[in-house]
């Protein structure tokens, strides 16, 4: 029993570390003060839902010419390579990073480095969504190409509740765009989901930020950041769908 209890502890552990969740059962984000669901948003939510068999793009965040083109100037200047890892990590999450003079570069050139964001693009690459609708229940699959990141969310059309596999769920929240690269969609309104919790019991845990987004060109966003664990095992992923609906 109690090699069992350590067992659970270390994989609680690292949960916390690696997911970054929360000590209570389960955690959902508050919206900000004044941002209550509007009058219809059930209606908007749903609307914005794919359908079964619905085609979508599969999308990613690339960087402009100009980071692709930091790692090299650093190598050329010989800068602290671990010092570029945390620029270029900050760069992916859509974080401005701060100067650093290990880089190897002035602070002006940095700048210049960092200035232009990241732009939400095609991967060219397909995919139908794997949705099924069971009564008032939408429910994720998985195929390739999503890596399992969607697999098992319920979604119920007639509150808006989350429900994840892992054992946790919560309601929505209003979308509010807090990086640059969010910041960059032009979006006309949508739907956040945040899940937080851990159960050192069963050995499930989530730490998962699912967004749907309309934009003003008339395209749908859906983006998924999961880590999981179930029975001990965990998974980490990220997945962004582009369609029309």
């Amino acid at each position: 029993m109690l090699r069992r209890s350590m067992r659970a502890l270390r994989l609680f552990l690292t949960l916390l570390v690696l997911g970054g969740v929360a000590l209570a059962p389960v955690e959902v984000r508050a919206a900000p003060a004044g941002l209550a669901l509007p009058s219809g948003w059930l209606a908007q939510m749903t609307a914005l839902l794919p359908q079964p068999g619905q085609s979508a793009l599969i999308m990613d965040w690339q960087p402009s010419r100009l980071i692709v083109a930091l790692p090299g100037r650093v190598a050329e200047l010989g800068g602290d390579r671990e010092a570029l890892r945390t620029v270029m990590s900050k760069l992916s999450r859509g974080e401005k990073p701060a100067y650093d003079p290990r880089l190897g570069i002035s602070r002006a050139e940095f700048e210049s480095y960092v200035l232009f964001e990241p732009l939400l693009a095609s991967t060219n690459k397909r995919v139908k969504l794997p949705v099924t609708r069971e009564g008032s229940r939408l429910r994720f699959g998985d195929v390739a190409g999503l890596d399992g990141v969607l697999r098992g969310l319920e979604i119920d059309l007639l509150t808006g509740e989350l429900r994840a596999p892992e054992g946790f769920s919560g309601k929505p929240q209003l979308f509010v765009a807090e990086n640059a690269q969010e910041r960059s969609l032009d979006v006309q309104h949508g739907f956040e989901w945040n899940l937080r919790g851990n159960n050192p019991y069963t050995q499930n845990g989530i730490n998962l930020t699912l967004q749907l987004v309309a934009l003003r060109g008339g395209q749908v966003v859906l983006s998924a950041s999961r880590f999981s664990m179930m029975n001990g095992r965990t998974s980490d992923g990220r997945v962004i769908v582009q369609y029309a609906r």
